[in-house]
């Protein structure tokens, strides 16, 4: 029993998180009794801050499912989650003890399993976190696999995923993961909204990504997002902006192998690469 710690980029600190209670396919259970009040204090602070950060930066759809995870002011219970989100979706979340390898993420995914990291940052941690911690995941993520449109585009990403690792096109469909579901806008009622998981758990980012000139923001194209190289150390400098969510099922309903081919024709693009 027990897997290798994951890290993905370049870090100097090693990798977060108990790998030796990792079964095969990454996931353990929650170990709900070794959460602290201090840890339930960080995760109720942190909730309380996003949530009122939400009103007129957030998509609509993101803040309607947010009452969905339940209790507020302490560290869910995933049980408890996925007796609601089951009935929803089909979706259940597990636990991972931090980072998985691609091929188990993407087998997670193709069978409706959210794997959710279960330990929380540290105080001094409170407003960033290198690796994403239960809080990311919970808040960020879980909310929108109770919409059955996006719920259905996250199972067709890890189905996709599985096919990419065979085609030798992770990188690629990543990028698509990264500017959709991680940092994602969407248009709603002609405003730009924010639906991307880490946007939403960001209080920084999510004012950046809705409100600031600096950052340019596209409309989303399969071909220009699987060429854009991003960043995970910064606020992003491109967003890629939907004009609802089942235009994300609809663009994910072909087969992406002659997509694959042709990008690897193209030079990639910078992450602040304008245009």
């Amino acid at each position: 029993m027990g897997q290798a710690p994951v890290v993905y980029g370049q870090s100097d600190r090693p990798p977060r998180g108990d790998y030796s209670r990792a079964q095969e396919d990454y996931t353990c259970a929650q170990d709900y009794a070794a959460y602290t009040e201090a840890d339930h204090d960080t995760y109720r602070r942190l909730y309380a801050r996003q949530k009122a950060l939400l009103p007129g930066l957030a998509s609509q759809a993101f803040i309607d499912a947010l009452p969905s995870l339940g209790v507020e002011d302490r560290i869910p219970r995933f049980e408890d989650i996925n007796q609601r989100l089951r009935q929803a979706t089909g979706w259940e979340i597990v636990a991972v003890p931090g980072l998985i390898p691609e091929v188990p993420f993407f087998s997670l995914l193709a069978n409706r399993k959210f794997p959710v990291t279960d330990w929380i940052r540290k105080p001094e941690e409170f407003d960033y976190v290198v690796e994403p911690d239960i809080f990311h995941d919970l808040f960020g993520h879980v909310p929108l696999l109770f919409n059955p449109v996006i719920a259905d585009y996250v199972q067709r990403y890890g189905q996709g995923g599985l096919k990419a690792e065979r085609l030798g096109a992770c990188e690629m469909l990543s990028r698509l993961y990264w500017y959709t579901i991680e940092f994602g806008l969407i248009r709603e009622q002609g405003e730009i909204r924010a639906y991307g998981a880490g946007i939403l758990s960001s209080s920084g980012e999510l004012q950046h990504a809705v409100t600031s000139p600096l950052p340019q923001r596209l409309p989303l194209s399969l071909e220009r997002t699987m060429r854009t190289r991003y960043k995970i150390d910064t606020y992003q400098q491109t967003y890629f902006v939907i004009d609802d969510f089942q235009q994300l099922f609809d663009m994910t309903e072909g087969d992406f192998t002659p997509v694959y081919a042709a990008l690897r024709g193209l030079p990639e693009l910078a992450a602040d690469a304008r245009g």
